[in-house]
């Protein structure tokens, strides 16, 4: 009777998919910050010269007619918008 346990290790292929996932998470990030970085840049630019916020939603001037047009064409009654 053999009461030790069996050798057991993760082996070569476990070692292979930790570094293939850590190489992609690595790469993964380094894309992500780029991204982030040019995400700033051109909002900086974007607010460069000037010096008022830009307007929400809740700040929209509404159109002369006096309803506002939502983005589907529809106006604020449900009537269709112009043609």
């Amino acid at each position: 009777m053999n009461d030790s346990p069996p050798d057991v290790s993760t082996g070569f292929l476990a070692f292979i998919a930790f570094t293939f996932l850590a190489l992609a998470l690595w790469f993964l990030m380094r894309n992500m910050n780029a991204r982030m970085r040019r995400m700033s840049y051109r909002q900086q630019r974007a607010h460069r010269g000037s010096d008022e916020p830009q307007a929400g939603p809740a700040e929209v001037e509404p159109e002369a007619d006096g309803g506002t047009t939502p983005t589907d064409g529809r106006r604020d009654d449900g009537s269709p918008g112009p043609a």
